[in-house]
């Protein structure tokens, strides 16, 4: 896997694909927010539930009144890019999902060097598509792993990536997700600012936080240390009666983010211009003009 992963970045390199990264054409990819949100929408890649290519999903995202989207990382680069030129949309972010399999934090040193190297193509890939982040989980505390391991041995890997990320001018962005580490925005403040370095941010994720905590607060604390936003949607009251992980089966504006409040400390304090929805399968135009919509009515509050 490993030697597969070199030649196609080894490849890449040689033909020049990164020297000219792709830039999503703003005036192309016009808005339809009131002029004074001063916020452009996006969608998680993940999230785009229409079948076909590449170019199937960004059409349909576009023609859904989306102005962005976040794709994964290991995609096809030359795809990608031809889709995005075809329908203006930018990129807010590039998620790298190699922290499933090999994550930085993992016990195996072996699987630790593989994680680095998987994120490195992400931050290629971001700086391919006109981007400056990339989206990390540096592991998860378990049974086996203990807090202080993950702690210790993502922010090993962190480093190591930290000069790529400054020669490719790409932010390492570290997302909040239900991994049973930095359980406090604290916490969170203490973990980026040990690197000391302008390229490891926090890639906020509203939904996660509301199953403990309560977003506004997070958001304040933070402060300039969030780079990206993820919009998520969570009820207290259906994670109660079904179970935590049910708790996402609601609609956005329909849950228990404060969206007045998160809104307004947003555009008080998050210096970022990208909202990125992160919700629901929208296997349908229907389902996906619908959230778009209700992405509308958020950031209109």
């Amino acid at each position: 896997m490993l030697q597969r992963r070199s030649f196609i970045k080894n490849t890449i390199l040689a033909t020049g694909a990164l020297s000219l990264p792709f830039i999503g054409n703003a005036q192309n990819a016009a808005t339809t927010l009131p002029a004074a949100a001063n916020f452009k929408k996006a969608i998680w890649w993940g999230n785009i539930g229409i079948k076909g290519s590449i170019l199937d999903k960004c059409k349909a995202v576009k023609e859904a009144g989306f102005q962005g989207v976040e794709p994964f990382s290991h995609l096809d680069r030359k795809e990608v890019i031809d889709a995005l030129k075809s329908t203006g949309l930018g990129v807010t972010a590039v998620s790298c999902l190699a922290h499933q399999k090999t994550p930085i934090s993992h016990p195996d040193a072996a699987v630790r060097q593989q994680g680095v190297e998987e994120f490195i193509i992400g931050l290629e890939d971001a700086k391919a598509y006109g981007t400056d982040v990339t989206l990390l989980v540096p592991g998860s505390v378990s049974n086996t792993v203990s807090y202080d391991e993950v702690w210790d041995r993502s922010t090993e890997g962190i480093k190591k990536l930290i000069p790529v990320a400054e020669k490719l001018k790409v932010m390492i962005c570290v997302e909040n997700v239900w991994n049973n580490f930095l359980l406090s925005p604290l916490e969170a403040c203490r973990y980026v600012d040990q690197f000391n370095s302008p390229y490891v941010k926090l890639y906020f994720d509203i939904g996660n936080i509301v199953a403990y905590g309560w977003p506004e607060q997070w958001i304040k604390i933070l402060g300039d240390r969030i780079s990206r936003v993820h919009i998520k949607e969570f009820s207290r009251q259906i994670a109660d009666r079904q179970g935590r992980w049910s708790g996402f089966n609601v609609k956005l504006t329909e849950g228990d983010v404060n969206w007045p409040k998160v809104i307004e400390l947003l555009r008080n304090g998050y210096k970022g211009e990208w909202l990125t929805v992160e919700m629901e399968k929208n296997e349908t135009m229907e389902e996906l003009k619908d959230l778009s919509q209700r992405l509308d009515k958020v950031i209109s509050m």
